[in-house]
């Protein structure tokens, strides 16, 4: 029992000390967060592996389908039809161009 009023008490006040500074030290993350992800050289970084992972994916896509075939339930076989002209309509589903 006072090894567990020892671990509660240390808790509560670990947590009283932790709120008090947690909030100024989340700030300043969520403020370097966000210079980080304004940096035009990460920014291009993104649309660049982004850009080459669509690429990648469409390859993938063409060799499939060669080797599968018509092997393909007609069902999956539409579904990946419809997924390709959403993208192809210009955003995918992650908010971001097909550019």
């Amino acid at each position: 029992m006072r090894y567990k009023l020892t671990f509660v008490i240390g808790l509560a006040i670990g947590y009283v000390l932790g709120t008090r500074a947690g909030h100024e030290r989340y700030e300043q993350l969520k403020k370097s967060a966000r210079q980080f992800a304004q940096n035009p050289a990460v920014r291009n970084a993104a649309e660049s592996a982004a850009h080459s992972s669509r690429e990648v994916a469409g390859k993938a896509f063409h060799t499939v389908s060669e080797k599968v075939g018509e092997r393909v339930p007609d069902s999956v076989a539409e579904r990946v039809r419809s997924l390709r002209e959403r993208t192809a309509a210009g955003e995918d589903d992650w908010g971001t161009s097909n550019t």
